[in-house]
């Protein structure tokens, strides 16, 4: 029960995260690789709700689907954040780790035998990871430019 609450709440917490930052950061409009990784992750939230009631194969597998495709738009937020906002490269670290966790999500998900939480609590914690040196970071450079 927790882990199915943990793996509907990741997404969710993504969308919600984009949504933030993206309203920081001149909206949605001006933002449109966040705009659209909100709405996948809705989507994704929505989806993984179904997919429990199928199996965990099936969870696993749509799981993998969203970490490949808010990698890829995390990748181009942080690409063309870069002469902005200075190296972005825990962003595109994170994301271009989550579009390679996915491919392997995929490929476990596919697998005869039901697949184990772990691999995506591993993943959780890597991208929990990226999240915090990601806010330190910027959190310095704008009081670096503030000092200025």
């Amino acid at each position: 029960m927790i882990a199915a609450v943990l793996l509907v709440a990741y997404p969710a917490w993504d969308a919600l995260a984009n949504f933030a930052d993206a309203s920081r950061s001149g909206g949605l409009g001006q933002n449109r690789t966040q705009a659209v990784n909100v709405v996948v992750s809705v989507v994704t939230t929505l989806a993984i709700v179904l997919a429990l009631k199928i199996s965990m194969n099936w969870v696993l597998g749509v799981f993998g689907v969203w970490a490949i495709l808010s990698g890829l738009l995390q990748l181009g937020t942080a690409v063309r954040r870069w002469k902005s906002n200075g190296a972005q490269w825990a962003m595109i670290l994170s994301g271009g780790q989550s579009a390679l966790a996915g491919a392997f999500f995929i490929v476990q998900a596919r697998m005869p035998m039901p697949p184990s939480i772990t691999s995506v609590a591993g993943y959780a914690a890597v991208g929990a990871f990226y999240f915090l040196v990601s806010a330190v970071w910027l959190s310095v450079s704008q009081l670096r430019r503030k000092a200025a």
